[in-house]
């Protein structure tokens, strides 16, 4: 479903990508771990079209994407939840939802999918018009998931949903995560710092240190492999 072939991105003179070349099959929980600074976010900005690669190609269902604009790799069925949820504060929860769908005319799959978030997470129900600002956290997280899947992607890119949560609710988030993937078919890219949780959940998964992929294999293999639990897991 997206395949990376050796993708270079640039901030400036400074070198974020190296020419990494990843796979992500349909139905798969596919995740990104290593250090703060390793490029994750950049590989996750790069995909959906906000940073621009210098060379490489990205493709999503066999298209090449590199450099396209982020409105139209959402429409063709991607989705990104970044790093620190970036909600409309301002926005009710209603809102932010209806903000997820902006590129969708579909008005009575729209209810259909805005009752699905609302079982995800019931609480969103209740506070459909508070805004986004007066949430906690957690509940930030959640409604920037419910958001993005208000765009209905068949590919969900979700960039360390669980950064500055507590234990509880990261466990929550990755459970609902799961639920995702089975219940909706939604492909899942998880570029994720918290290596322990990623890998229990995910098929399969990269390891990436300054700028390049150093390790590829199925997610339970690298849950076992020495210098990954050394660097990692705190084992």
């Amino acid at each position: 479903m997206l395949k990376l072939d050796s993708v270079h991105t640039y901030y400036g003179n400074i070198q974020a990508l190296k020419g990494i070349s990843l796979e992500v099959n349909k139905g798969e929980i596919i995740c990104l771990i290593g250090a703060n600074g390793a490029g994750k976010s950049t590989a996750l900005m790069t995909i959906s079209g906000i940073e621009t690669p210098h060379s490489g190609t990205i493709q999503l269902d066999g298209i090449d994407i590199a450099g396209m604009p982020p409105h139209r790799i959402v429409a063709m069925g991607m989705s990104q939840v970044p790093e620190g949820r970036r909600m409309f504060s301002s926005l009710t929860v209603a809102e932010n939802l209806d903000m997820g769908a902006y590129l969708r005319s579909d008005r009575n799959e729209r209810k259909r999918d805005i009752e699905y978030v609302f079982n995800l997470f019931p609480f969103l129900s209740k506070r459909r018009n508070q805004t986004g600002g007066t949430l906690s956290g957690g509940e930030q997280q959640m409604l920037a998931i419910s958001r993005a899947l208000m765009a209905r992607p068949r590919i969900l890119l979700l960039d360390e949903p669980s950064l500055g949560l507590a234990p509880l609710i990261v466990q929550q988030i990755f459970e609902i995560i799961i639920r995702i993937n089975k219940e909706q078919g939604t492909t899942i890219f998880l570029v994720e710092q918290n290596a322990n949780m990623a890998l229990k959940i995910a098929d399969r998964g990269y390891v990436l240190q300054n700028g390049r992929i150093v390790k590829a294999d199925l997610a339970s293999a690298l849950l076992e492999d020495d210098e990954v639990r050394d660097a990692y897991l705190g084992v």
